[in-house]
Parts: structure tokens; C-alpha cells; sequence
């Protein structure tokens, strides 16, 4: 049996044990988001590119990672900037102390990269991003710098702080040949997920434009890759990816893109179930569309045909669906326009719905963004219900309504549960029109801004009938019981309504 002082000694043993294994545990606190600092954090502040004041700053601000690009003088030292010339001087052609006869704007030199790594090892919490810039003067040099920068990291042991970038794919692979356990993404766009997987390469870092691709992002990821996208500075890029669930984002803006991010449906745990980015060109997409064909007024008095296929009334260009309403004879009808649905090709209950838009202006025209179920489990319309995510009715400029309809809310009774809100320049710049419909409520919003809430009563199905699937509709009528209250203005025509991506998240 233990006396006191063995097991006195006992507890002390076990406590030092740990301490010792929880501050080993915490000796890296790497920040667990998307943004990675392009040449550091230098925009907001005007600190030089690629200077130590930048990286600082992007520590600061509480990046994932700082990228910082290595050339190699004449002299064989490594240094830090982006492009191949320093303030005149073209890097590989001179000596480090030609280098030195400059200065950056907020005094420093151009820092070298034993310089730069051991100012990254006085923090834990940011990775240093290295890029090795592909030498201008022959494959032998750039992967001498290769060669150089890893025996560099090893030197000052910062391997656990460093990850590694480049646009020459034999860079790449070399670094792997000698740190066969360090993160690599290659830069330049034209490999293969499933190559880049083959060479043992840790991630893709690629132009967001390649992502666009459909599935590109998904089949990296499921062949283990990590993917960074390149560079990123306005915010709908920056919200595509972040929906698409990017694992990185470098970008000239780090501070937006962390005000991006707490804004994303992921950031409150929506997860995104189906999409389309609207990125090909021609007709929509028919997995994703069909449509809603003919002339017979659609249970409104709408004046248009809705034509089926036909890129004169629906087409996609320039990353937007355009649905056109025109003037044309069509089967009795003086007007055609285009009505999407995804009917038995998506069909959903529950999630968040966003569409972002510019609405066509002029008097007649009813643009909506709207859902039906797609059985009518409680029978025909208004008992199986209708969700209006977005209605415009072009005789009351700037005004978007949000609208609920059930056997027991709907218009024909007067008692539609709705409400509209003011729009700020709806016809000139994109607007995110969005739902989250639960099994208790359903929310409406425009933008960031809620505006109505329609509540489940638990009085049935006349009330709430939204627990079934529902199938998204985007249309552009000309007239009708509504559209058409005042007239139709035929000098508005053609008309177009311009949608930038449909996306539909669940938790």
C-alpha cells in the first residue's frame, strides 16, 4: 500500500505528465479558417507587398496563412517579392547587396527568406505559404531554389509553419521528393484532381475560374485533396466559394473576406444540397431544368406563351440565366417568356433557398422566384400550398413582395399571409432573394434583412401544408390579374430578368 509520501509524489509525477502533454498538445494553435493572406496583409494598411509588415499583419488579423513568394539573386540568396524585378532591378541578375541599395515604402528591405521565416517562427497560430516563382533563366535554377528553400526551412526548423506553392509542377514534385510529408498545391490550372492525387501532391491551388467546372471542387475532395482558390477580391466570388465549401481562399482583401465569411449560409451551419452557378453557355442545364410549356394564362390572365428550350427566352451567358420576355406571336399569344422548374430533377423539403437577381423594370412585367410542391399531397392549388420567395409587379417600381399561400391564406380569399419591402436599385445591381423554411416557420429576407416570418399553426394542412417537397420555379410573366393591373408598356420589351446562381442549403 501507498504511504502519504508516495502518494504525494504520485499526484506530482501524474501532474507534471500533464502538463508537460497538454502544453505539447497546444504548441501549434493554427487559425482554423479560409483566408489566406496574398503576400501578406498589405491592402487595407498600404504596407509593401511580401514585407515582414504585411505578414505581420495578416498574424494579426488571424489568417490561416500568409503567402510569400522566393526568388534567388545571382549571388544564390534567397529573397522575398512577387514580381521577377525589385524597384528596377531584375532579381536573378543581380547580387543581394544591389538589392540592399533600395528600400521599400515603410523603410524595410527587401527581406530575405532566413529573414522572413524566423519573423513567421515568432507566432503559432499563422502558416507561411511558400511560393517558389519559376526562374525566368533556366528548370536547373528554379529547382536549385527548390532545392534551397527546403534545406532553408529544415535549417531554421519551421517545417511544422511552412506549406508550399508554385506554378512549375517539377517544383512541386521535388519538394516532395525531399519532405515527402510537406502540404504541396500546384498553382498553374491544367492537371487533373486524379493526377495531382497520383503524384502525392496535398492540394490544388487554382484559379477560382477552373472551379467553376461542375463537380470540380467535389471530386478533388473526394479523392483527399485540398482546395485553395486564387485570388479572390470581390465578395459574390468570395460567397460562391465559401458555399461551395473551399477549403481555402487567398485573397488581396483578407479583411473582407472575413466579414464574407461570418455572412455565408455555411457559417450557420447550412451545408449546400444543390446548385446551379449558371457557368455554361447556351440553354440551361437539363439536369437541372425544365419547363413550363404554352398560352393558357397559368390561372392568372398571364398574356405571354411560355416557350419551351428556346434561347431566345432562356439563355445562359456571362455566368447569368437570362429569361427574356419579347414581343412575338405565339399561338394567339402576343408575348413569349420562358418558365424554369426543377420538377423531378430537384425536388427538396426544407433548407434555405437563395437566388440572386436583377429584375426587369417596366410596367406588365411579373418576374418571381417561387416554389410548388411537386405531389400536392393535400390536393390542388392553394391546398397543397405555395411559397413566393420573390414577386415583382413592374407598376410598382422597387417594391419586392414575399407571399405564402395555403387553402387557408391565399389571395383568391383575401387572406395571403405577405409582405413587401423596398428595394434599393433592383434593376441595376444584384440582389439575394432567400427563404429558410423549417417545419415550424418559414423566413423570408432580401439580402441580409428578414422581413417576414409565416408561422406553422399546427392546425393542419389547411394552414401548413409545407411538409412535403417542393420543386423551385423562375418565370418572367407579361401581365395578368396582377402583372398586369395597369397595362402592359410595349416599349419595355425585350425585358430581361438576370439570375447570378440558385442555390439550396439543409442542415
Amino acid at each position: 500500500m501507498y504511504n502519504d509520501a508516495n502518494m504525494k509524489q504520485l499526484i506530482i509525477s501524474t501532474l507534471m505528465l500533464f502538463f508537460f502533454t497538454a502544453s505539447f498538445g497546444q504548441k501549434f494553435n493554427w487559425n482554423k479558417n479560409q483566408v489566406i493572406a496574398h503576400r501578406g496583409a498589405w491592402k487595407k494598411n498600404n504596407f509593401p507587398q511580401n514585407s515582414i509588415a504585411s505578414l505581420n499583419e495578416a498574424v494579426k488579423l488571424g489568417c490561416y496563412g500568409s503567402e510569400f513568394d522566393v526568388w534567388m539573386t545571382a549571388d544564390h540568396v534567397l529573397v522575398i517579392n512577387h514580381d521577377p524585378e525589385f524597384q528596377g532591378l531584375t532579381i536573378e541578375k543581380v547580387n543581394y547587396a544591389d538589392l540592399l541599395t533600395k528600400t521599400m515604402t515603410n523603410g524595410e528591405k527587401i527581406p530575405t527568406l532566413e529573414a522572413y521565416l524566423l519573423a513567421g517562427k515568432k507566432q503559432k497560430t499563422t502558416k507561411l505559404i511558400l511560393e517558389i516563382k519559376p526562374s525566368l533563366i533556366s528548370k536547373e535554377r528554379g529547382l536549385e531554389v527548390t532545392n534551397k528553400c527546403v534545406e532553408m526551412v529544415r535549417k531554421l526548423k519551421v517545417t511544422d509553419w511552412v506549406e508550399y506553392i508554385s506554378f512549375d509542377y517539377d517544383y512541386c514534385k521535388r519538394i516532395l521528393t525531399l519532405l515527402p510529408n510537406a502540404k504541396v498545391a500546384y498553382l498553374k490550372g491544367e492537371i487533373s484532381a486524379e493526377q495531382i492525387k497520383a503524384d502525392k501532391l496535398t492540394g490544388v491551388d487554382y484559379h477560382y475560374s477552373v472551379y467553376q467546372k461542375d463537380n470540380w471542387i467535389e471530386n478533388a475532395q473526394k479523392l483527399g485533396l485540398t482546395v485553395n482558390a486564387w485570388t479572390v477580391n470581390n465578395a459574390p466570388e468570395m460567397q460562391w466559394l465559401s458555399a461551395h465549401n473551399v477549403e481555402y481562399i487567398t485573397t488581396n482583401e483578407p479583411e473582407l473576406l472575413f466579414e464574407e465569411i461570418k455572412k455565408t449560409p455555411v457559417a450557420q451551419g447550412w451545408k449546400l444540397k444543390w446548385a446551379d452557378e449558371f457557368d455554361d453557355a447556351g440553354l440551361p442545364l437539363t439536369k437541372n431544368w425544365g419547363y413550363d410549356v404554352g398560352g393558357r394564362g397559368w390561372g392568372n390572365n398571364e398574356l405571354q406563351y411560355y416557350t419551351d428550350a428556346d434561347t431566345a427566352n432562356a439563355i445562359v451567358k456571362k455566368g447569368n440565366l437570362n429569361i427574356i420576355a419579347i414581343k412575338a406571336e405565339k399561338e394567339n399569344k402576343h408575348y413569349t417568356s420562358a418558365r424554369l422548374v426543377t420538377k423531378n430533377k430537384f425536388d427538396f423539403k426544407y433548407g434555405r433557398v437563395e437566388v440572386r437577381a436583377i429584375l426587369p423594370k417596366g410596367r406588365g412585367l411579373w418576374p418571381a422566384i417561387w416554389a410548388l410542391p411537386t405531389d400536392s399531397k393535400y390536393g390542388s392549388w392553394p391546398k397543397s400550398g405555395e411559397i413566393d420567395i420573390m414577386e415583382h409587379v413592374g407598376y410598382d417600381p422597387d417594391s419586392v413582395h414575399g407571399t405564402v399561400h395555403t387553402e387557408k391564406f391565399n389571395h383568391v380569399i383575401h387572406t395571403q399571409v405577405g409582405k413587401a419591402l423596398k428595394v434599393n436599385n433592383p434593376y441595376t445591381e444584384y440582389h439575394i432573394y432567400a427563404i429558410e423554411w423549417f417545419t415550424d416557420h418559414i423566413d423570408f429576407f432580401i439580402d441580409d434583412q428578414k422581413y417576414l416570418t409565416f408561422k406553422n399553426t399546427q392546425k393542419g394542412s389547411g394552414d401548413w401544408p409545407f411538409d412535403q417537397n417542393f420543386h423551385i420555379i423562375l418565370n418572367l410573366a407579361v401581365g395578368g390579374n396582377w402583372g398586369g393591373k395597369k397595362g402592359v408598356d410595349d416599349a419595355i420589351f425585350p425585358a430581361t430578368m438576370k439570375v447570378d446562381y440558385v442555390r439550396v442549403f439543409q442542415k
